[in-house]
């Protein structure tokens, strides 16, 4: 009985066994499918790039969505975040708590005046390419750092210390990104320049600092006096251009009324100058009694007609030039 039992249970599982490795085929078909299935499709957000290598070799870049690649490896996937601003941060750091911690070796510079500073930069970049990326370089974050603290130093040493202090701080860092970006469009190192900022500037003495607070304080009282000049200049002018406007209008009548004068005296010179052509002793006596009448005002003239012994032959002047 017992040996009846036994080489049933044995027959049984052999059965089973058989069963299993007629079924063992299908279940790895259908995991291979699976994995496959769960490795053939992968997803990009909108501020990323997807880099695909085949066999190692880039092939594709992909935006955002969902994608097919081949599974098992044939395919590989890198993600890079190109529509994200990443920031660098030199001559300090900025904790998690927010506290800003100084790194005197890298803020610390010279000027070209041989002064020097301690000047903290804030730049802002992109990755622009994301293939050159990632295959370009090992670091370039690194190199991108390295660069713009070289140009820094560069253009810093060649500023001076008021113009780094005070009203020049436009013009560097319009320089050091000119100069970054033509250097980084070299390299191709997949990184683009977005800005650069200069966060701080100040000397390295509390003394130098409250010189230079007091210089840039005396330069806003002197533009403030200048706009104040202005703002004078601008209030008195119109004034003014009135007043020489009027001048001007007073010295044109003027002008007008000597030429119409000279040319009324001309047209009486004329004039006289016709009678005296026609008749010169009476024009010549005529002009002389009249000089006598202005010269000797309120003097009644006569005229001898005769020998100069009869009265009668008196004829007053004023009725031969009209008077009364």
């Amino acid at each position: 009985m017992e040996d009846t039992t036994y080489r049933w249970s044995a027959g049984s599982g052999g059965r089973d066994y058989k069963k299993l490795a007629r079924f063992l085929p299908l279940v790895l078909a259908v995991l291979v499918l699976v994995a496959a299935a769960l490795t053939c499709f992968y997803t990009v957000d909108d501020k990323q790039q997807a880099v695909v290598t085949t066999f190692g070799k880039v092939t594709n870049v992909t935006g955002p969505g969902l994608h097919f690649k081949l599974p098992f490896g044939i395919q590989q996937v890198e993600k890079v975040d190109v529509n994200v601003y990443q920031k660098i941060e030199l001559g300090y750091t900025t904790d998690e708590n927010g506290n800003i911690l100084t790194n005197t070796s890298e803020s610390t510079m010279i000027t070209g005046d041989y002064n020097i500073v301690n000047v903290d930069f804030f730049v802002e970049y992109k990755i622009s390419d994301p293939v050159q990326y990632l295959y370009s370089s090992t670091a370039p974050e690194l190199i991108l750092r390295n660069l713009i603290q070289s140009q820094v130093r560069n253009v810093v040493g060649s500023s001076t210390v008021d113009s780094v202090l005070t009203d020049g701080k436009e013009s560097i860092q319009l320089q050091v990104k000119e100069l970054v970006a033509q250097i980084l469009a070299e390299y191709d190192i997949g990184l683009s320049l977005v800005d650069v900022r200069i966060q701080d500037a100040e000397p390295p003495t509390v003394d130098v600092i409250e010189a230079f607070k007091a210089v840039e304080t005396a330069k806003q009282q002197a533009q403030a006096v200048v706009n104040d000049s202005i703002a004078y200049e601008n209030a008195q002018l119109p004034a003014a251009e009135a007043e020489v406007d009027k001048f001007l209008r007073e010295a044109e009548y003027q002008k007008t009324a000597r030429i119409n004068e000279a040319v009324e005296q001309v047209a009486m010179f004329a004039a006289m100058y016709e009678e005296y052509a026609q008749d010169p002793d009476m024009t010549k006596a005529r002009m002389y009694y009249e000089a006598i009448q202005r010269i000797l005002p309120g003097v009644r003239l006569y005229i001898n007609t005769g020998d100069g012994t009869d009265i009668q032959m008196l004829l007053p002047l004023e009725s031969i030039l009209g008077g009364q």
